[in-house]
């Protein structure tokens, strides 16, 4: 899936990847969309929830090479 920008939350644990996340995401165009790696066990749960709440599309999520990974469109 193609990207506009990276986050690397990797080695953070609950909630520096969805605050990192939320910081990158306003400074980012609408209809840009975020790829996040992490490995908190936690952003199963906090990414999509998050997603929910700011109105941003979840495009999918994967586990690649031991790390979860996130594609966000931001609304």
């Amino acid at each position: 899936m193609t990207y506009d920008e990276d986050l690397d939350a990797l080695g953070l644990l609950c909630p520096l990847p969805v605050l990192k996340a939320r910081k990158r995401l306003k400074t980012m165009e609408k209809g840009a969309v975020l790829r996040i790696r992490a490995d908190d066990p936690a952003a199963i749960v906090d990414v999509p929830h998050f997603c929910t709440e700011a109105g941003h599309e979840l495009l999918d999520h994967a586990d690649i090479d031991g790390a979860q990974v996130y594609y966000i469109r931001k609304s």
